[in-house]
């Protein structure tokens, strides 16, 4: 019975030892399988991420540029709505300079037909108007252009409305009468002076 007991238990044991052996290595398994699976998982959603990140970057990229492309354009919106701004103000100035140029020409011509009146005080209150009226202007930039008789003819500034025989050898291709005075505005001529040449 001893030995029957002894052989039982020996058997027992080494069942046991090998159910712990077997047990042991199917958790092993287990294990190293679940882990390869996590390894798998976590390679796979860490390749996803990427690929996202990658992508979301690249339309990062392509916003920004679209952003930056919409600013430049507003950018240059503006500085050409300015440009066009300044563009209209100097033209009507302009204008308006051009219109009352012929004002001027009035007044000159006014004050020569007083003076054969001889009454002092009304070409003294006239020319005092026509000086104010040419100080005002003077400070928008317009100013005479410079012409005496016998001066060089210059399609510049000159126009001329007609020719006429010259006296002298000399006034050939000079300016003999002026008709209308020329004016600039800021070193641009925005009338010719009429002029009659010799030729």
């Amino acid at each position: 019975m001893d030995i029957t007991q002894k052989n039982t238990e020996k058997n027992t044991e080494k069942n046991t030892e090998k159910n712990t052996e077997k047990n042991t290595e199917k958790n092993t398994e287990k294990r190293s399988k679940s882990y390869n699976e996590t390894d798998e998982k976590t390679s796979d959603s860490s390749y996803y991420y990427k690929k996202e990140i990658k992508f979301l970057k690249k339309e990062l990229e392509k916003e920004k540029d679209k952003f930056l492309r919409l600013f430049a354009e507003f950018e240059n919106y503006k500085k050409r709505i300015q440009k066009e701004r300044v563009d209209i103000f100097r033209d009507v100035h302009e204008q308006i300079i051009i219109d009352l140029i012929p004002i001027l020409d009035d007044f000159e011509r006014g004050i020569k037909e007083l003076r054969k009146y001889q009454d002092e005080h009304l070409v003294k209150g006239v020319f005092l108007i026509q000086e104010k009226f040419i100080k005002i202007l003077k400070e928008k930039g317009l100013s005479k252009i410079k012409i005496k008789k016998g001066d060089d003819f210059n399609t510049d500034f000159h126009e001329a409305i007609t020719q006429i025989p010259a006296i002298t050898e000399n006034l050939k291709g000079k300016i003999i009468e002026i008709i209308e005075a020329g004016y600039l505005l800021k070193e641009k001529v925005i009338r010719h002076a009429k002029v009659i040449t010799g030729k």
